[in-house]
């Protein structure tokens, strides 16, 4: 009788999280790179966003002024489509996943942030995201007078910015504290990594966590 091909074991979700201005999103090719030096076959996406329907609400979440409850609704509407078509998929394949945002900034801007309620946040996480939950989580963590300096920057650079760049410092101030708790309650999967320091020492400190995380798995 012919035998069947085991399955591929099941690929590493690993998410990067953090305030605005923390950097972490100009450290996803480096760690991508990290990671494929090790024989590894990586996925890259990002929140909202991560299929065409979740790049559509992503221009409306970011920029449309809207109930805090509403644009929750949409975050999670924007999350099934990017676990569906994208995140349990390339799990199944074997291959690891490297997001830029996930649940947790939910927790972070739409909880902490908005004050949207927990109970709302816990049932749409169990309806929604199921057992796709990160394996690992880099917490970018800066403190809100250097996000705000950074913010200014990038406005100065950029010139556009979206509606959540504009919110007072105290609203960066519930994220990041919202942030620092969720890693302090789940020490086991957050990696806290002081996001104020030089770009080449930060790199230095991701290489040595994909070292570890890839000798683990």
């Amino acid at each position: 009788m012919p035998t069947s091909t085991p399955a591929p074991a099941r690929g590493r979700f690993v998410t990067l999280e953090g305030i605005d201005g923390a950097g972490k999103s100009t450290h996803v090719p480096a760690i991508a790179g990290f990671l494929r030096g090790y024989g590894l076959r990586v996925v890259t996406t990002r929140e909202p966003g991560g299929t065409p329907v979740g790049e559509a609400l992503r221009a409306v979440v970011l920029n449309e002024r809207m109930e805090h409850d509403t644009e929750t609704l949409l975050m999670f509407a924007a999350r099934r489509e990017h676990i569906v078509r994208t995140i349990a998929p390339a799990l199944a394949r074997g291959d690891w996943v490297l997001c830029d945002r996930y649940t947790d900034a939910t927790w972070a801007y739409q909880g902490g942030g908005h004050g949207v309620s927990a109970s709302l946040i816990v049932a749409l996480e169990r309806e929604v995201v199921g057992d796709v939950v990160p394996d690992v989580t880099l917490l970018f963590d800066l403190p809100e007078a250097v996000s705000r300096e950074r913010r200014s920057r990038a406005r100065v650079e950029d010139g556009a910015v979206d509606k959540f760049e504009r919110e007072p410092d105290a609203f960066f101030e519930r994220v990041r504290a919202a942030y620092r708790a969720r890693a302090a309650a789940d020490p086991g999967r957050f990696r806290v990594i002081d996001a104020s320091r030089p770009v080449s020492d930060i790199r230095i400190e991701l290489k040595r966590i994909v070292e570890a995380i890839c000798r683990s798995a």
